[in-house]
């Protein structure tokens, strides 16, 4: 590890070992910079309170632009104390993308990006709220535990369905461009018609995609408060 790096861990998630990734951008001198769990601030801390006794690792980048370390760190500590983290749109991988090459991304978020139709949140939560309500803190925990293992299953189940929908949408309008290059209006638009679907069809995911981080977040403030 060397000062600007961006450093990651594996977090575990209640009982699900590894879910998820945490990033920080490793400042050179024993310190990280990143969005600490759980108050959700960007922070500079210890190394040791980065990593909570996990093995650190140093993401690599491709051959690409990418800031030097010294304004790496610049661009970590320029936002210090912020306050605005979102799971879809500004996670800790958006910041520390950021920092190193001034694109906020998370691939995280595109890899688990899932098709939710299949998944019910409101019956799904229902009982979680019912358990918390009883006071019931060990069935509570059970329920969350389960409930984040449901999500897990959709997302490694389905989420080929939502990256198809994607690439078809992109493949088709190469073939509509293709097509009108070749006078063939004709089959351009029959291209188009089926861009159109598969867009709608990717559309629609997405919002059911936040409206399963809504209940992700919920299931994880639940958990932190029963404890």
């Amino acid at each position: 590890m060397a000062k600007g790096d961006r450093i990651y861990v594996y977090r575990n998630l209640f009982q699900l070992n590894g879910l998820y990734q945490h990033h920080g951008i490793d400042c050179g001198d024993g310190t990280v910079i990143h969005y600490r769990k759980p108050a959700e601030i960007i922070e500079r801390t210890s190394l040791a309170t980065f990593s909570m006794g996990n093995p650190v690792y140093v993401a690599k980048y491709s051959d690409g632009f990418g800031f030097v370390p010294d304004v790496v760190v610049e661009r970590a500590e320029s936002r210090l104390g912020e306050h605005e983290y979102n799971l879809l749109f500004n996670n800790c991988e958006h910041f520390v993308n950021w920092c190193k090459t001034g694109i906020s991304e998370s691939q995280q978020v595109t890899n688990f990006l899932p098709a939710i139709s299949r998944l019910d949140s409101s019956k799904l939560y229902e009982p979680i709220k019912q358990a918390l309500q009883g006071k019931d803190s060990r069935n509570a925990q059970q329920l969350l535990t389960e409930a984040l293992t449901d999500i897990k299953s959709v997302w490694d189940t389905v989420q080929p369905e939502y990256q198809n929908a994607i690439a078809e949408t992109e493949a088709w309008q190469k073939v509509a461009e293709k097509a009108l290059k070749s006078d063939r209006e004709d089959l351009a638009r029959a291209a188009l018609h089926k861009k159109l679907n598969y867009q709608k069809k990717a559309g629609k995911l997405e919002i059911e995609l936040s409206e399963l981080a809504e209940m992700t977040e919920n299931i994880i403030r639940n958990q932190q408060e029963i404890d």
